[in-house]
């Protein structure tokens, strides 16, 4: 908590608030504390029980397994460089199997060689897959001569595909895979949010499929590991930077207000029977779209206004426990993602035995799979109780590779508006409320719904955010001649 001192013009800041104590609010305290001045307090104030947003461990069948996210893109080095920074460098595992495959119409088939989140760039290997039927197949290479114009604006990605390529493509591979990351629509999500590096070639070809072949020839890496994690769980991480911040965390310490004062910015937490103010220089929102849009209605009313328009899609992910031989063939590869078109309750499964190697090191014998549900606009399915929903993504389960045996255990984590939807023009919408956000000095924003939801993302959102502060701190302190 702050201790008393109020900055004076020109002062070194003494105190800042983080509001949310996800990976974002979390990683932005580390960072200021790294880069941050001499003296710099940092209080994290978290709503829930405990810290980590969809980022927790706990115990199925006696293993420890992720409930949220579980690996760590390598591509990007935010989230790798941060783990090591916080002391998990050593506990760092590639995963051991990144090949995954598409259950459609029955059959569990590959996911074509060079897709762009599932838009195809090479037409024999998505032959190959028997993904699409002959005529289905036969409208993608239409794309080549089809007349359009070059995109100018942003558009959905969904629409924009069909046009080009034909629905079945968006139902077969768009939507399990870049509908499957975010939990949403591909015929509502924003190309130039959720494909920037496609975004930019679209513009320069009029064929979606060479704009396609150029971002994965500019995309295309190295080869070698594609994901990594801490062994034991990537719900390890938040205790990590937590530690390492230095920071004061409270939880069950929701934030009620946000209000500027002539010496910085002050929050309220607590009931409004026990309200409690705490002051500081500065403040970090790293909460939600909802409750961002909420907090900055009154300070900021138009970055409250442009993020109370952004939805937010609900989700579970089912884990089960099995002992080995309950299947008729054991999983192989990382597990398996489902068209929406299908009907199917589970819309994506994880063998996280198989793709984590300690796995076998902490139970041998058990094998564990964990089953996403939910999506935008699909909430019947989340209102199941835990046991229904068990017994729906097991037959789902079941049907997909054969399950001999009942589950050893089983749990449900459920993450209601834990993913924020990047709508057609999300990117305008992001600059518009940083802009207005700037306009007031000691605020910064940070989280998911800014940048990109993955890890890598959500702690680069939140370096630019510390960084943001500390430019304001330097830019505002007194010339000394």
């Amino acid at each position: 908590m702050s201790d008393g001192v109020k900055s004076r013009p020109g002062a070194t800041p003494r105190h800042v608030v983080v509001v949310g104590g996800g990976i974002s609010g979390l990683a932005a305290a580390w960072f200021l504390h790294r880069d941050g001045p001499p003296g710099l307090t940092v209080t994290v104030l978290e709503g829930s029980p405990q810290i980590g947003g969809k980022l927790r461990v706990s115990e199925v069948g006696g293993v420890p397994v992720d409930e949220g996210a579980e690996s760590l893109l390598l591509r990007r080095p935010e989230a790798i460089d941060l783990a090591t920074a916080v002391g998990l460098g050593d506990d760092l595992e590639d995963a051991a199997t990144t090949k995954a495959a598409i259950w459609s119409r029955g059959e569990m088939r590959a996911i074509p060689a060079g897709t762009v989140m599932g838009i195809p760039v090479d037409l024999r290997a998505l032959a190959r897959t028997g993904l699409l039927s002959a005529r289905e197949l036969a409208r993608v290479p239409a794309d080549s001569w089809l007349p359009g114009a070059r995109l100018a604006g942003d558009v959905a990605v969904g629409k924009y595909v069909a046009r080009r390529m034909g629905r079945a493509v968006v139902e077969r591979l768009v939507e399990p895979l870049l509908g499957g990351v975010y939990a949403g629509r591909a015929d509502q999500l924003s190309l130039d949010a959720t494909l920037p590096s496609l975004a930019a070639p679209a513009r320069r070809h009029r064929s979606l499929l060479a704009a396609a072949r150029e971002a994965r020839s500019n995309g295309s890496g190295t080869g070698g590991a594609v994901f990594a994690a801490p062994r034991g769980g990537l719900g390890r991480l938040p205790a990590a930077v937590a530690r390492a911040s230095a920071a004061t965390v409270r939880t069950n310490a929701t934030v009620r207000e946000l209000t500027q004062t002539p010496s910085g910015w002050a929050v309220t937490v607590g009931s409004t029977r026990d309200p409690e103010r705490i002051e500081a220089d500065a403040v970090i929102l790293a909460v939600p779209p909802a409750a961002a849009a909420r907090l900055l209605r009154d300070p900021v009313p138009a970055a409250g206004a442009e993020l109370s328009v952004v939805r937010s899609a609900s989700m579970a992910v089912v884990t089960l426990a099995f002992p080995d031989t309950a299947f008729r063939v054991p999983p192989q590869g990382s597990g398996f993602l489902v068209p929406p078109a299908d009907g199917r309750v589970v819309k994506a499964a994880t063998f996280s035995s198989t793709k984590w190697r300690w796995y076998a090191d902490a139970a041998p014998a058990t094998v564990v799979v964990r089953l996403s549900v939910g999506r935008i606009d699909e909430e019947a399915d989340l209102q199941r109780d835990d046991l229904d929903l068990v017994e729906v993504a097991l037959a789902d389960l079941s049907d997909a590779i054969g399950v001999t045996d009942p589950p050893v255990d089983a749990r449900v984590s459920r993450w209601g508006g834990g993913m924020p939807q990047y709508a057609v023009g999300h990117v305008g919408r992001v600059e518009r409320v940083r802009a207005a956000v700037a306009a007031h000095p000691g605020l910064a924003v940070c989280g998911a719904v800014y940048d990109g939801i993955g890890i890598p993302a959500c702690i680069a959102s939140a370096e630019s955010a510390s960084a943001q502060l500390l430019r304001q701190w330097v830019r505002d302190a007194p010339c000394i001649s």
